[in-house]
C-alpha cells in the first residue's frame, strides 16, 4: 500500500479554479464572457466582517477588507476563474509584469492561434508579438500569444493541435484538449 502522506496534498485530483481580483466585476464578466466565450456559473457576495477579523483569518486580507461581489466562470473544457471585487483600506493596484516574483498569466488553449489573434485584434485586444511557434525544445509544436484584458491581466492565447515533443518520451502528460479529463 502506498503512503500517500509522502506523495504530496491527500485526496488531490485536480485544480478546481484560479482566484483573480479585478477592479470591477462588470467590466471583467463582459470581458470573459462576451469578448472571450466562458460561461458565468454564479455571482456571490457582499462578504465582510465589519468588527472582527474573520478576512485577515480566512483570506489574509486586511480586517476591513471586503467582498463587494465575485463570480466563478467556466473556461472551456479547462479549469474555472473565480473573479473578485474588492474594497479594502490597503488596496492597491498592481501593474504586474510576467518577469516580476508571484506574477501569473492565464493560459488559454485555442484550436487556431492565427484566428484567435485576428479575433483579438479585431476586438481592439492588446496583443504582444506573435503567434510564436516554438519548433526546438519539449515544447515543441506549440504557438502562444499572450495578450491583455482591459485592466491589464497578462493572459496567454495557446495552441499545440499536434501535440508537443515532450509528449513522445514524459512520463507525465500535462492536460491536453483531446483528453481535457486525463
Amino acid at each position: 500500500m502506498t503512503n500517500t502522506a509522502s506523495r504530496g496534498l491527500p485526496g488531490l485530483l485536480g485544480q478546481d479554479h484560479t482566484g483573480v481580483t479585478v477592479p470591477d466585476l462588470d467590466e471583467a464578466l463582459d470581458f470573459f464572457v462576451r469578448v472571450l466565450g466562458c460561461k458565468h456559473a454564479y455571482t456571490f457576495g457582499p462578504i465582510a466582517d465589519e468588527e472582527g477579523d474573520f478576512m485577515h483569518q480566512a483570506l489574509g486580507t486586511h480586517p476591513r477588507a471586503r467582498i463587494k461581489r465575485a463570480a466563478l466562470i467556466r473556461i472551456g473544457h479547462g479549469s474555472n476563474l473565480e473573479l473578485f471585487e474588492y474594497e479594502a483600506p490597503d488596496q492597491r493596484h498592481l501593474e504586474q509584469k510576467n518577469s516580476d516574483i508571484g506574477a501569473f498569466h492565464v493560459g488559454l488553449y485555442v484550436e487556431d492561434i492565427q484566428a484567435a489573434k485576428a479575433y483579438l485584434d479585431a476586438q481592439g485586444i492588446a496583443t504582444r508579438l506573435g503567434p510564436l511557434t516554438m519548433n526546438e525544445g519539449p515544447h515543441a509544436g506549440q504557438s502562444i500569444l499572450y495578450f491583455q484584458s482591459p485592466w491589464g491581466l497578462q493572459l496567454e492565447a495557446i495552441s499545440y493541435p499536434n501535440g508537443m515533443a515532450y509528449e513522445r518520451t514524459a512520463d507525465t502528460i500535462l492536460w491536453s484538449p483531446k483528453s481535457p479529463g486525463a
